[in-house]
């Protein structure tokens, strides 16, 4: 759905939905964002909010005030999103733990944007296999995939794989399906985007304190290709992707 609020662009995606959801338009950037989101909830679909820093469109206190949406770009493969932010704009993990940390459970993806798929694959031009998501459903079918992503249960890359992701109320533990010669960090990240412990082996485990209020993981290889599972929010156990 691309609609926009002055010169802001305002798109969000509509999975999966029943009908065509036309852009609704409204009298600020936040109402804009929650009409197209309410829509997309209307026509039976899930909805994310797509990259935020295309043409630094939406911040961390815009998200904050969105209701009934689950989902946000973390990483978008297009040449100019700004995943990484810059000049004092924050980028787009800055912004997730602003969210996470102000106590709002909202999880990111990773997208292609792909918009080019025949001629030259080039970094200018927007190809397809640059982002993406991992779901443990019940089913491949579009209801479970969507099922779980709305509960946590995936996680995003732009290339690494995980073998294994599985967390309880006593320990998280990530284990990567890791490629020959290739090395790899996982960083745990908690409240206001602290890293809280650093891995170099597989698997990685972090051990719940109990005080972290959120613990989520970024998994770095040595050509810089990233995967990040979803937020566990720590409060008398854990919210969030179900404890396996």
């Amino acid at each position: 759905v691309t609609d926009s609020f002055g010169d802001k662009p305002i798109h969000v995606n509509g999975l999966n939905v029943s009908k065509l959801v036309l852009p609704q338009h409204g009298a600020s950037l936040v109402e804009t964002l929650q009409n197209n989101v309410n829509s997309i909830r209307a026509a039976n679909g899930v909805p994310h909010i797509n990259h935020p820093n295309f043409r630094w469109a939406v911040m961390a206190e815009h998200l904050l005030l969105v209701q009934n949406d689950q989902l946000f770009e973390i990483y978008n493969g297009h040449p100019e999103v700004h995943n990484l932010g810059g000049g004092g704009s924050q980028s787009l993990e800055q912004m997730w733990d602003e969210v996470l940390s102000s106590g709002k459970l909202i999880y990111g993806i990773a997208v292609d944007d792909a918009h080019h798929f025949k001629g030259e694959f080039a970094a200018n031009r927007t190809n397809p296999g640059r982002g993406w998501v991992m779901v443990r459903a019940t089913e491949l079918s579009a209801t479970a995939i969507l099922e779980a992503m709305e509960q946590g249960d995936f996680y995003a890359s732009t290339g690494v794989t995980l073998s294994e992701y599985s967390a309880t109320n006593e320990e998280i533990k990530i284990t990567i399906e890791e490629k020959p010669t290739f090395k790899y960090t996982i960083y745990f990240i908690g409240y206001n985007g602290k890293v809280i412990s650093t891995s170099y082996g597989s698997p990685a485990h972090y051990r719940i304190r109990g005080d972290e209020k959120y613990v989520r993981a970024r998994v770095v290889d040595s050509m810089g290709y990233t995967a990040w599972t979803q937020p566990l929010f720590i409060k008398e156990g854990i919210v969030g992707p179900k404890p396996k």
